[in-house]
């Protein structure tokens, strides 16, 4: 075949594939919203200077 269009289930490949990605995305940010970065990061950054008593 020396034709340039892409075949029907190249297409259909090609829409899954990325279909897939965002899916995986998604995911993946629903998955990082369990974990508290942020406040372990604020420790780090800066410790707690709370007065002993």
């Amino acid at each position: 075949m020396a034709s340039n269009q892409l075949e029907t289930w190249q297409v259909v490949l090609i829409i899954i594939g990325v279909l897939a990605i965002i899916w995986s995305n998604v995911a993946l940010l629903k998955y990082s919203t369990k974990f508290d970065v942020k406040k372990k990061i604020d420790k780090q950054i800066k410790p707690d200077t709370k007065e002993k008593e």
